[in-house]
């Protein structure tokens, strides 16, 4: 009897450890397998890393990191941070995306990006418009543009883009005439007419405001004429909401071409473009920017 037993406990445990063997070559069928759902949770976690992206974008003081700001929270509740660089000038927003410091910028308009890539040999690329900001003439020693002495001092912007802008305002006001189809492109070559013989003051726009003491009048951008206290309704004329200049001077963001269809930037202009950020333009610049959107 007691072999029959020694011999029944000796079965088991064979039957035991032959079923623990096939058990360790064979796949637990409540885990997951190595192709399936484990491979799901890898692609899942690389779409959270992909969302909770970090945008460097340079920015001008006004209204460009202002509008920035608006926008930094609604991209936070999509996972995109928001990082604003504040730069004064208007080159090294370009270079810093060039270099790869920036993702993109936001300060500029198109004829601008494109006169700085044929002078840098660069493929900047726009990829939206945002607002618009109208050129005023403002008043330094002469109050009114019917008084402008002869041989008065007018400062403009000294970038070839802007400067054209000014002087497309000022032929707008009749002070001067310009040839037929200078345009954006006018110089102080395509004037054919100055009645008034004004000498003209070329600047750098951010210097335009400090200079009104020193000159009759100003033709400045509409950033620039905020930073500097003054306000559109101030200004002795203002570029016509539906010529030339508002159709083509729209302020856009930048990028490379490589990052031309980021999804990060992309969702940056859509929110830019939104009714958020077109509010509070609205509410806050007193028609010194104008929303292109929204």
């Amino acid at each position: 009897m007691k072999n029959i037993i020694k011999k029944a406990i000796a079965s088991a445990l064979t039957f035991t450890l032959i079923g623990s063997l096939a058990a360790c070559g064979k796949a637990d069928p409540t885990a997951p397998a190595d192709t399936g759902a484990g491979s799901n949770t890898q692609t899942e976690a690389q779409a959270d890393v992909q969302a909770n992206v970090t945008l460097r974008v340079g920015a001008n003081v006004t209204p460009h990191s202002e509008i920035l700001e608006v926008a930094k929270p609604i991209l936070a509740e999509q996972g995109i941070t928001l990082e604003i660089v504040v730069l004064e000038d208007s080159i090294t927003p370009n270079t810093g995306v060039i270099e790869g410091s920036l993702d993109a910028n936001y300060f500029q308009h198109v004829p601008y990006l494109e006169q700085f890539n044929q002078e840098n040999n660069s493929d900047l690329v726009s990829v939206g418009a945002v607002h618009y900001e109208p050129f005023g003439v403002y008043a330094g020693r002469t109050k009114d543009l019917s008084e402008l002495p002869d041989g008065a001092i007018v400062a403009v912007p000294n970038n070839v883009t802007n400067e054209a802008r000014a002087l497309l305002l000022l032929a707008q006001e009749g002070i001067i005439t310009l040839k037929d189809g200078a345009g954006i492109t006018a110089t102080v070559e395509d004037i054919i007419d100055n009645p008034k013989n004004i000498q003209f003051k070329e600047l750098a726009p951010e210097q335009l405001v400090a200079a009104l003491p020193d000159v009759d009048v100003a033709v400045i951008n509409g950033n620039y004429a905020i930073e500097g206290g003054l306000h559109v309704s101030q200004a002795l004329a203002v570029e016509a909401n539906d010529g030339l200049a508002a159709q083509t001077y729209g302020n856009i963001i930048a990028t490379s071409a490589d990052k031309a269809n980021d999804p990060a930037i992309a969702k940056l202009v859509e929110v830019l473009q939104g009714p958020e950020v077109a509010a509070y333009i609205n509410a806050t610049y007193d028609g010194a920017v104008v929303p292109l959107f929204g």
